[in-house]
């Protein structure tokens, strides 16, 4: 008899791609003429969140598309990406927080596992922690569930992995 094949869906930001593109947003951030005296910062606190600071909201918004444009470029999602509100900071300067996401919601997670269910295919969704696995005895459903969740708008930033065959 055949084992079970399985797959992990997950959602995880590569701390050292956001880094990267955050120093490349900084160079340019700091080269442009219209936001030179802007004092904008972008700092990663930990590997959970990108922290923006400029003088108003208008130069706060120009720092987060130049930041989008770089995470683009070095493949992280912007469904990865949580936005705080804009915060008046020190001597009228703002402030906002970017959340990145690692790993999925458990609310995401149960609408995942309910999303392969209601697909009437022989496959099982169970969550673990902040993953997802998908297991069936049938390769071929599984690539079909694949399909299925990319179609699917959910919101979240996801990676297949771990894809095992026994």
């Amino acid at each position: 008899m055949a084992g079970d094949s399985s797959f992990d869906i997950v959602s995880k930001v590569d701390v050292q791609e956001a880094r990267n593109a955050i120093d490349q947003a900084l160079k340019e951030v700091h080269a442009r003429f219209d936001l030179k005296d802007s004092k904008s910062e972008i700092k990663l606190e930990g590997d959970k969140e990108i922290q923006l600071a400029s003088a108003d909201e208008y130069k706060l918004k120009a720092v987060t598309e130049i930041l989008q444009q770089k995470l683009v470029k070095r493949g992280i999602s912007l469904k990865a990406l949580t936005y705080g509100k804009i915060e008046p900071a020190s001597g009228s300067s703002v402030r906002q927080k970017i959340e990145l996401q690692q790993g999925i919601p458990s609310e995401k997670a149960k609408e995942i596992v309910r999303l392969i269910k209601d697909s009437k295919k022989k496959a099982q969704g169970s969550i673990q922690g902040d993953t997802v696995r998908v297991s069936s005895k049938d390769r071929d459903t599984l690539q079909e569930i694949i399909a299925l969740l990319k179609k699917q708008e959910l919101g979240i930033d996801m990676q297949f992995t771990n894809y095992r065959s026994n």
